[in-house]
């Protein structure tokens, strides 16, 4: 395997956990506003 293999699928996997981060954080969010709705 040549480096450039390597750094691009490095950079593919970075995006993928970004996403899977930024996705956790947005149901997150989601799931507390509902929680603050539903008890008023």
């Amino acid at each position: 395997m040549n480096t450039e293999n390597i750094m691009a699928a490095l950079e593919i996997m970075g995006k993928g956990m970004a996403g899977i981060f930024v996705a956790i954080l947005l149901i997150m969010l989601c799931v507390w506003i509902m929680g603050r709705l539903g008890k008023k």
